[in-house]
């Protein structure tokens, strides 16, 4: 099984069938990390430096953790107190590890385009942990086998994505995703915090009253209030944002359904999501966070060439 694309740059530039073969692999790497020994040596001999100019700490140890599981060598860098802070460049920093002898590159950047612009220029592969509100690959794949793995499939889902859509690059990357593999997807949420146009641009549902989401969906994928990266106000408060779209118990026992519910973290706590929600049954938060190493595992290991045994 190969992927037909170097790079993981975006979901975007992903077949249904490369997603198939990733989901799948990661299924295997999941069984390895429920063994006593949890370590292959798929990638030994393989360098790989996490380069995070962004701060991270999910993202960030699920991808040294799958490094480290399957043997590789790794070298983390993080932009503050580096290079970077006297003035270089991303090209001159990347260009200096790269003198190391570096097979990939893991990078997260608040430049949207930012892995896009380093695979044109450098021969390492590119994994994209995150480029500003544009796309967030690993994330969506594993919100991807979470769902699977509960519902048996993707196809003909209903998945609601609800939040802060305008400025969230798991939304984009998981309606990218979503819609490749057959689920139907609406997004919900106040007006200020969805793009105008993206009903037209990916045919999905938009909606703003969210009992009428949460009615609708086989599964909720809550997003949190980015307010870094907010510059203007888009809601008059948080408590008034958790009285109009923080999802509830009350909300989840009116319905007549069951709901799946996750969220990529981190969770804000009685804004978009309480408490009681987020540590119940109905939630597979905690999935999320284990399969993203395993996802990672696998993205790693099939863009890196190697083929062997598990």
């Amino acid at each position: 099984m190969q992927l037909s694309t170097k790079h993981l740059l975006g979901i975007r530039d992903l077949s249904p069938q490369d997603i198939r073969i990733i989901l799948d692999t990661a299924t295997q790497f999941k069984e390895v990390l429920q063994r006593p020994i949890k370590k292959v040596p798929s990638l030994r001999d393989v360098t790989i430096v996490n380069l995070f100019y962004e701060n991270s700490t999910r993202t960030r140890i699920s991808f040294e953790l799958a490094e480290k599981r399957l043997s590789a060598d790794t070298i983390n860098f993080t932009s503050s107190g580096s290079s970077v802070s006297k003035g270089e460049t991303l090209l001159d920093t990347v260009n200096n590890i790269l003198s190391m002898k570096v097979d990939m590159v893991v990078m997260r950047h608040s430049a949207s385009g930012a892995p896009h612009f380093l695979s044109r220029h450098i021969p390492a592969v590119i994994v994209n942990a995150g480029d500003g509100i544009n796309e967030h690959p690993t994330q969506a794949l594993l919100d991807a086998l979470s769902i699977q793995e509960k519902l048996g499939s993707l196809e003909g889902r209903r998945v609601a994505i609800i939040g802060d859509i305008m400025h969230s690059r798991v939304a984009l990357s998981n309606i990218h995703l979503l819609k490749k593999m057959g689920a139907e997807v609406m997004v919900a949420g106040p007006p200020t915090l969805i793009p105008k146009h993206i009903k037209a641009a990916f045919d999905i549902k938009v909606e703003h009253d969210v009992k009428k989401a949460l009615a609708w969906c086989e599964v909720a994928n809550v997003l949190r209030i980015q307010l870094e990266r907010q510059n203007q106000v888009l809601f008059s408060s948080l408590r008034e944002y958790n009285l109009a779209y923080g999802i509830t118990r009350k909300l989840l026992d009116g319905l007549d359904h069951e709901v799946l519910i996750m969220h990529p973290g981190p969770i804000n706590r009685g804004v978009e999501l309480d408490s009681d929600v987020a540590d119940s049954g109905q939630s597979i938060i905690l999935d999320q966070v284990e399969n993203g190493v395993a996802v990672r595992m696998a993205v790693l290991y099939l863009l890196s060439g190697k083929r062997d045994n598990t």
